[in-house]
């Protein structure tokens, strides 16, 4: 296969096909990821390659020689804000340009000069907080980081301090630690795209000043700081979600007052202050796995009270800046159709990163509910439903990443399929079970996503039942619960093959009418209904899909519907809509490799039961890997 892009060579024309190919197949040609510090009262930037390792090397001078800027940066640029100098806190802001190798330029002023701020941002703002003044500051002011100017006043964090750390996803800023005047774990969580104060998100599993912050577009992470005693400890948290921190691995080397610079794999601690003196150690580790960091290098002198900055951290959407982007960092998730409170064509859509309110994307070909979903990177699938008071076996098709109407894909292989579920790898959907009337069906039947045309037969599940949730890896798909009469069995299937299913084992309790998602590694059911009671249930459950084994407790929804639906990309889980009795058109959101109760995401457009049920997304757990 070709090579795409050729940054060395940008002519011809590349399909969509082979681009995507490229990215995922993580051969995408790309800039290196930069990271710079500066710092320590000495004039000269020192730079390192993310993605290799190595000695550091000088990258020019930045103007004024100050003690611990508040880095910021984007894609382009990377700020120093503020700072001491060379012994009064300063408002002045300088610039680096990654693509030139030189010396910094004035940029503008923070809104109130101080040292020991951090800073944080995404690909347009750059966000500054706390700091000193001389007094403890509670003050985030913003920039734009390709306008230069002087910064406006955003808000105030939850608490005044200095030496925290900031990290980044695109969306969200965390604030870690810092001295208040004591040694603080207090994080707090900044939305970029509004003006506002901070909110609590957690705590650090210790107060600790002065850590180091590297990130991400998923995780956050704080390495070492004081308690007082330099720690080499290093903490991780889930940025879309609210939480305490998680002790994950240690530094080579304990310190305070390290610079951080990350790509979307890997994050690096680059000198700081140890015990009794300054070190220059760089050390690297794996931002998903943790551990042991590993030696990266040396850096051109031990410094400390330094500000980082790289063209690839965790603000700045995951892919071509050096790393083989992760599918799960974005993504569109999909409630089609609803049986109640009448057959409905519409189709909403969430962006399952992000939180909010559905979005209208178009309108099934017929009104119908309780159809099955199966979906690749690009196309969903809604199989068979009730289309009140008929019963449907058509399939519909959408392509996902334009807004618009399905239109008939082809037929299932039967008739009793309302009430069935779907579940899909990257090229084949696969849909069991439903019922007409009375009558329960135990069929298993598939198609190829890209081809339209008629489902075919795949297998039998092990009885004749609806309403089952699903799940599935690139490779495994697995059912779980149903009813004809309510079951609480979990079975699996292996997607690219034919045949009957295999026991898994089973749910936490006989139930029918969840619903059922998943990332690559964990299936999820929720909501309900057990045999007493016609009330549905809040529970959520969890499998790991390569193993087998019963379910296990993960937490609970915010209300406790029946007849809910669900999406999700491989890091967050969304379960929408269901009865609690009356419709409801809430969304909450979990934190799939974690466990804990769910939380609110937004709210669909309608309130409503039965939509859509299985594979839902264009960044499903069968879609990874």
């Amino acid at each position: 296969m070709a090579n795409y892009p050729q940054l060395d060579d940008c002519s011809g024309v590349w399909t969509l096909k082979e681009v995507n190919d490229a990215v995922m197949g993580g051969y995408w040609r790309n800039a290196s990821s930069i990271g710079i510090t500066s710092g320590n009262q000495v004039t000269s930037n020192e730079f390192i390659n993310i993605v290799t390792t190595g000695d550091g090397a000088a990258w020019g001078n930045v103007n004024v020689a100050v003690y611990a800027p508040a880095p910021m940066s984007n894609f382009n640029r990377g700020l120093f804000a503020g700072g001491e100098d060379p012994s009064a806190a300063t408002n002045a802001t300088e610039y680096v340009t990654f693509a030139s190798q030189g010396n910094a330029a004035d940029f503008g002023n923070l809104s109130v000069a101080r040292d020991l701020a951090c800073g944080g941002s995404n690909s347009t703002r750059g966000l500054a907080a706390g700091g000193r003044t001389p007094s403890l500051s509670n003050v985030i002011d913003y920039f734009t980081i390709e306008s230069t100017g002087n910064a406006v006043d955003f808000g105030n964090l939850s608490t005044a301090r200095m030496q925290p750390q900031g990290t980044s996803s695109p969306t969200r800023m965390l604030v870690g630690g810092g001295s208040v005047p004591g040694a603080s774990n207090i994080i707090d969580y900044i939305e970029f795209a509004t003006t506002g104060n901070a909110t609590d998100f957690g705590d650090l599993t210790a107060a600790r000043a002065a850590p180091t912050g590297v990130s991400s577009s998923t995780r956050g992470v704080f390495c070492g700081g004081a308690t007082p005693t330099v720690q080499t400890t290093i903490d991780y948290v889930t940025i879309a979600s609210q939480g305490n921190g998680i002790d994950y691995g240690d530094l080579t080397v304990a310190r305070q007052f390290g610079g951080g610079v990350s790509n979307s794999v890997r994050g690096v601690v680059v000198s700081g202050a140890g015990t009794p003196a300054n070190v220059n150690t760089i050390d690297y580790f794996t931002i998903a796995i943790g551990g042991t960091a590993v030696d990266f290098g040396d850096a051109t002198a031990s410094r400390s009270n330094l500000g980082s900055v790289s063209n690839a951290h965790g603000g700045l959407n995951d892919g071509y800046q050096g790393t083989r982007p992760t599918p799960s960092g974005s993504g569109r998730g999909f409630f089609a159709g609803y049986h109640s409170p009448a057959a409905a064509k519409a189709i909403d859509f969430i962006q399952i990163s992000t939180l909010g309110n559905g979005n209208d994307f178009g309108d099934l070909s017929v009104a119908r509910g309780r159809s099955g979903a199966a979906a690749s990177v690009t196309r969903m699938l809604c199989a068979g439903g009730d289309e009140a008071p008929a019963t449907s076996n058509v399939i519909d098709s959408f392509e996902m990443a334009s807004q618009g109407n399905a239109a008939d894909f082809g037929d299932k292989s039967h008739s009793t399929s309302n009430y069935g579920t779907g579940l899909s790898s990257s090229t084949r959907g696969v849909f069991a079970g439903g019922r007409s009337g009375d009558d329960y069906s135990d069929v298993i039947d598939y198609v190829t996503i890209t081809t339209a045309g008629n489902a075919a037969d795949f297998g039998d599940l092990s009885a004749e039942k609806g309403g089952m949730g699903s799940g599935c890896s690139s490779t495994r798909g697995i059912w779980m619960g149903g009813q004809a009469p309510k079951v609480d069995v979990i079975e699996y299937i292996t997607i690219a093959s034919t045949g009957n299913v295999t026991d898994f084992g089973d749910l936490l309790d006989v139930r029918s009418a969840g619903c059922g998602t998943s990332s690559s590694i964990r299936a999820m059911h929720a909501g309900g209904l057990t045999p007493d009671s016609s009330a549905g249930i809040n529970v959520i459950e969890y499998i790991t899909i390569a193993s087998t084994g019963d379910a296990q407790d993960f937490g609970d929804l915010t209300d406790a519907p029946y007849l809910p639906s669900a999406t999700s990309n491989n890091t967050r889980a969304v379960f929408g809509g269901g009865k609690v009795p009356g419709n409801t058109n809430v969304m909450d959101y979990i934190t799939i490799a974690s466990t804990g109760n769910a939380a609110d995401f937004g709210d669909l457009i309608t309130a409503s039961s039965g939509r859509s049920k299985g594979t839902s997304s264009d960044s499903h757990g069968g879609l990874q890997g």
